[in-house]
């Protein structure tokens, strides 16, 4: 996994050294990213020695107003932007807190924060008086509503040699932040869990087919969250076009009866099964050999039911495997969820309404409630799809934790 720590300018600038380190330690790829102000406290080379990576420290390269136009630095705030998990601040000042809060983006850092869709996190430094001035409060309290996290600093002896809050926080604190954030728990070491993620296809015939608007990117946020958690994954997949997270063992298949025997094939090493593929409930009766010609009358075609994988996982469940089942709802959500939950046999029926804005197929969020046989019920807001992954498997755990 990428991060990129963004240094700014002050006396806590040396000890992001440390905290690259730390971060390091959790296999993460730190790319660094200083302001002009960090570079009168730390220079560059001692984070390009620590990361073995280019330490980016202006917007477009190193040339003067007369030199060409450098087209890859121009837009390397973007590629850095898409390519990270996740964009560390620390220290943070009060001037790029309020950078950040009011879009001003006259820097590096400052674009990278606007350009990316990964979660920010930021670990402010500064004078006391500084921290406690209700413009910083303010900024703060913008980003948080944005959905920045911050850690707050420590209190003790400042370097300007006043007492109170402003100190960066601890190392681990930071780091423990990071973690938590990206999902980097450990707590799933040591198990199996098996995945299914995106459509299935139905062929007509040689050049179409029946299939749905699944993109498959909750099915693989729930992989990846899996995998990060120390967990052996096992991605069964149908068609997508989405990024095989590193690390987890990838099947495609393509039909309801191919996900169907890789399922069965590996669900008896599995501790967990979560069905989150949208697996297609029909498919033609026949397959015609050659392409169905256009004419002047109806096509009426003739539609058999596909095998119930979660059915029959719910009907041949094993002891101890918590069994997860997703339904995609356009009314009736709640009720809808609750029979399938009786129906199926699964420990927990994860259900949205694909009709919300921000839950629906293809969105980068989700909206969903956790329906659990216990009769709990858990209702998530719109959050990303990687963090509705991990509140799902905090719910597997809380499951086999209650069944010991």
């Amino acid at each position: 996994m990428k991060i990129a720590l963004g240094v700014t300018g002050g006396v806590a600038a040396y000890k992001a050294a440390e905290l690259v380190r730390r971060l390091q330690q959790e296999k993460l790829d730190v790319q660094v990213v200083m302001t002009r102000s960090a570079q009168e406290f730390i220079t560059p080379l001692t984070f390009a020695a620590l990361t073995g990576q280019k330490v980016i420290t202006n917007m477009f390269g190193t040339g003067g107003s007369a030199a060409p136009a450098n087209v890859e630095s121009a837009i390397e705030h973007i590629a850095v932007a898409q390519r990270i998990d996740l964009l560390l601040v620390a220290p943070a000042t009060a001037d790029i807190l309020g950078k950040f809060a009011n879009g001003v983006a006259e820097d590096f850092l400052a674009t990278l924060y606007l350009a990316t869709k990964a979660p920010v996190i930021v670990a402010p430094a500064m004078n006391v008086n500084m921290w406690e001035h209700a413009a910083t409060q303010r900024n703060l309290a913008i980003l948080r509503e944005r959905g920045v996290h911050v850690v707050d600093p420590d209190e003790g002896y400042l370097a300007c040699g006043m007492v109170g809050s402003g100190r960066l926080a601890a190392t681990e604190t930071i780091a423990k932040k990071v973690c938590d954030v990206l999902g980097l728990r450990h707590d799933l070491a040591g198990q199996t869990i098996l995945v299914t993620a995106g459509p299935t296809c139905e062929d007509i015939d040689p050049v179409r087919f029946l299939t749905n608007r699944s993109s498959g990117k909750m099915g693989y946020a729930l992989a990846e969250a899996a995998n990060r958690r120390g967990a052996h994954v096992i991605l069964v997949s149908g068609p997508t076009d989405l990024k095989i997270p590193d690390g987890v063992d990838w099947v495609p298949v393509r039909a309801t009866e191919e996900m169907h025997q890789a399922v069965h094939e590996r669900a008896a090493s599995a501790n967990v099964v979560i069905m989150a593929a949208a697996i297609s409930d029909y498919r033609p009766a026949a397959l015609h050999d050659q392409k169905l010609k256009r004419n002047e009358g109806r096509l009426t075609l003739d539609l058999e039911p596909t095998p119930d994988i979660l059915a029959e996982l719910g009907r041949e469940k094993q002891q101890g495997r918590v069994l997860v089942g997703f339904a995609a709802e356009t009314n009736a959500v709640a009720e809808n969820a609750r029979g399938k939950l009786a129906r199926k046999g699964a420990d927990v029926i994860v259900a949205n309404d694909v009709t919300q804005e921000g839950a629906g197929f293809d969105a980068d969020t989700n909206i969903v409630t956790i329906y659990s046989r216990d009769g709990r019920e858990i209702s998530l807001p719109k959050m990303s799809k990687l963090e509705v992954a991990n509140r799902i498997l905090d719910r597997v755990l809380e499951i086999q934790k209650n069944s010991k």
